[in-house]
């Protein structure tokens, strides 16, 4: 009898802590801020000849940071455009040749269609049709060899405008420009510093929006859904303080357990990663510890 009464109130102080467990005693999940952030490096070689930011200034997209020495390349731009004006310029006395060539056929046409029509006439002969046809066939052959003649030098040509679109995309992307809404948090370069393709220039995320990752045990997962509304607090001087919170992302895999779970037991002891994406006041910082909780907080909270 008495290991009966002993049993029993074993059983009313179990059920008594798991239903403090669960009236919001305690927070849901714990994990910590977060932000994407974003390296920006070098797109090409040279001297940072200007690179205006400093940590913790907010840009905006497309603003205009700095740009790398261009000098080098727009001297081999200017030593291209010399070579292709040469290049050119010969060409120029090959189409020209052409071009007579051509006005020759043009007229060597027309008086095939006049021999061709006295014939017709009785007023022409033969002979005189094979001549002007023969005459065709030589000016065709000139034109075509003179083509093949010129053919290496249009090559060149395209060549010289290849080298030419690709130096000026080099000196495009010699401007470092920003390319999101975004505050530094990292500078890794200063002026007048010799970088390179991909060096690392600064780090950037937007901070607007946190995102809290926190992790929720396989038994939670059925009471939350993305899009849903959470509140998540964090430490503040006296009380803790709440945001609305918003959760964009769960997990499909459960970490920190093995793949294999072969008991209920284990099965529970599983969690699964959460972001809940949070606007922010300018309080949160990357890494600031924070609680989840499902149920709306009757305190006010931070929008």
């Amino acid at each position: 009898m008495k290991n009966n009464k002993y049993i029993l109130g074993l059983s009313i102080i179990a059920f008594s802590l798991f239903s403090c467990g669960n009236n919001n005693g305690k927070a849901d999940g714990y994990g910590n801020f977060e932000a994407t952030e974003i390296t920006i490096s070098a797109e090409t070689n040279g001297k940072l000849m200007q690179f205006n930011l400093d940590e913790g200034d907010v840009l905006q997209k497309e603003q205009f940071m700095g740009y790398i020495d261009t000098i080098p390349l727009a001297l081999k731009r200017e030593q291209l455009a010399v070579s292709k004006a040469i290049i050119a310029s010969k060409s120029k006395g090959v189409l020209s040749q052409i071009a007579v060539l051509n006005s020759k056929l043009k007229t060597a046409n027309t008086n095939k269609t006049r021999i061709e029509n006295l014939i017709k006439d009785n007023a022409g002969t033969q002979k005189q049709l094979d001549d002007i046809i023969g005459e065709i066939d030589v000016i065709k052959n000139q034109i075509r060899s003179i083509e093949i003649q010129n053919a290496p030098v249009v090559n060149e040509l395209k060549s010289i405008d290849v080298q030419l679109k690709q130096i000026d995309d080099q000196i495009h992307k010699s401007k470092i420009v920003n390319p999101l809404i975004g505050t530094v948090l990292t500078k890794y370069a200063e002026p007048n510093e010799i970088t390179a393709f991909g060096k690392p220039l600064y780090k950037i995320a937007d901070l607007s929006t946190m995102q809290l990752r926190v992790y929720i045990s396989e038994t939670q997962l059925a009471n939350i859904k993305i899009g849903q509304e959470v509140t998540v607090k964090i430490d503040d001087v006296d009380v803790m303080k709440s945001y609305k919170g918003t959760i964009s992302w769960i997990a499909s895999e459960a970490e920190f357990t093995p793949k294999i779970i072969q008991t209920k037991e284990e099965r529970v002891a599983l969690v699964y990663a959460v972001k809940v994406d949070v606007k922010n006041d300018g309080s949160l910082k990357i890494g600031i510890p924070a609680e989840l909780w499902l149920n709306a907080s009757e305190e006010p909270m931070n929008n």
